[in-house]
């Protein structure tokens, strides 16, 4: 894994840490996520076995040396620096949520504990990978709820930052409660069911429409599913009607979703395609996915592209990788930012859920501490090593389903609501304190 896809800053303060006798000490960072996306009541989080991925796999070529040693910001860094690189491996732990966790602001997703240049530059790998992948999974979740158990598929690679993003988000759509995904990478790479027949200009190919839907039946069968709206959407439903079966359904791509959902399911019911189903897809997301469901329109299944695999309404999210303990000759000393605004907690810690109280909620703890209920945060990797196999994609999405599933109804709804209880254990209030106080002294 290229250990350059890092921010600069991540390099010179690692030769800052070499040159200043510091890479024996142990650093504990946490990545927590300081505050829900917008319009968000819960995260599904999401890209785990990417980051495994890297850290199992991080290292220096020498072409990547050479060029770190000729960049100006490294002109007064002792050779040694550079000759600890060749060897440079993540040696460290990974405790970390599953995939498919619901967490909530100010709870930590990972930690990681390593010596202190390998516990630093992987922040801006995990931070994208983590933050990327769970803003899709949410966004997902949210449009299958809205659905109301039809199924969504997740069209969005030709609307995404980049291919790879297109990709990695099929994947985190797919976690999230998605059907499956347009995107056959992501199909063949993860195993996702993959959804697709033609496009408008298909039909634009042909002659004429009927001639189109004639065509792509005889390749595709009982998978067929017409594109109806190339020209006069009621007229292509009919052409599709005559042609009779067999086919999947069709697929409305423009217009009044309601209406023309309505319309067309009469067309194809008279013709005798009673089991023809209708997708709709076009700038869908979940709010008006949740109003044709309301509505009753007589639509099977939604293909959801820009919104979901942008996150568009909540393109971003607030998480930070943060010191929270450093160990020096076998001395802990406990590290926070008391910054307004952005302040971080000391201390590795642990999250309990406990659903059995009268009203669930969650607890920040400390890593040692006991508690109620499931402790969230699992050793992934211990001395560099992935301790056992990571659940499957398939497991990934059956916890996120359950993990909704637990939440409250007011949480699954669209709109923000109060937010889920999360608490800090005393005896992490108490280091809080101490921490602070101690910087006073």
């Amino acid at each position: 894994m290229n250990a350059l896809l890092t921010d600069l800053y991540e390099l010179t303060m690692a030769a800052g840490y070499f040159d200043s006798g510091k890479a024996s000490e142990t650093a504990t960072f946490e990545l927590t996520l300081r505050q829900l996306p917008a319009n968000r009541n819960y995260a599904v989080v999401a890209g785990l076995p990417q980051i495994v991925d890297y850290l199992l796999n991080l290292s220096f070529t020498s072409e990547e040396i050479a060029y770190l040693r000729g960049l100006p910001q490294f002109a007064q860094v002792s050779p040694a620096f550079f000759d600890y690189l060749r060897d440079f491996r993540f040696t460290g732990d990974l405790f970390a949520v599953p995939e498919g966790t619901v967490l909530f602001a100010g709870e930590p997703a990972l930690t990681i504990r390593a010596p202190i240049i390998e516990a630093q530059i992987p922040e801006t790998y995990l931070l994208s990978a983590i933050t990327f992948q769970t803003l899709i999974a949410s966004k997902a979740a949210r449009c299958a709820t809205a659905a109301d158990t039809r199924p969504v598929a997740e069209f969005g690679t030709r609307r995404a930052h980049t291919p790879e993003a297109g990709t990695l988000g099929a994947r985190a759509a797919y976690l999230g409660g998605c059907a499956g995904t347009s995107n056959t990478l992501a199909g063949f790479r993860y195993g996702i069911p993959v959804m697709g027949t033609a496009a408008h200009s298909w039909v634009m190919s042909f002659p004429s429409e009927a001639d189109a839907f004639r065509k792509l039946q005889r390749v595709l069968g009982p998978a067929t599913v017409h594109l109806i709206d190339t020209y006069d959407t009621l007229e292509g439903a009919r052409h599709a009607a005559q042609l009779g079966g067999p086919m999947w359904g069709v697929r409305l791509d423009s217009g009044d979703f309601d209406a023309l959902s309505r319309q067309v399911r009469t067309i194809l019911d008279e013709a005798g395609h009673t089991d023809a189903k209708i997708m709709a897809s076009g700038d869908l997301d979940e709010y008006r996915i949740r109003d044709l469901v309301a509505a009753g329109a007589p639509i099977d299944s939604f293909g959801v592209g820009t919104q979901l695999a942008t996150s568009a309404d909540a393109p971003h999210m607030s998480a930070v990788y943060k010191m929270v303990e450093l160990e020096i000759c076998g001395i802990k000393r406990f590290t926070a930012k008391f910054s307004a605004g952005k302040s971080s907690l000391p201390g590795a810690k642990q999250v309990f859920r406990d659903l059995k109280r009268d009203v669930p909620r969650d607890v920040v703890a400390r890593s040692g501490e006991c508690g109620n209920g499931e402790a969230l945060l699992r050793p992934i990797m211990l001395g560099g090593r992935l301790i056992e196999p990571l659940p499957t994609l398939a497991q990934a999405r059956d916890r996120a389903a359950q993990s909704i599933a637990q939440l409250p109804p007011a949480l699954r709804q669209l709109e923000v609501a109060e937010p889920w209880p999360v608490i800090l254990s005393r005896e992490l209030r108490e280091l809080i304190a101490q921490t602070r106080s101690n910087l006073r002294a």
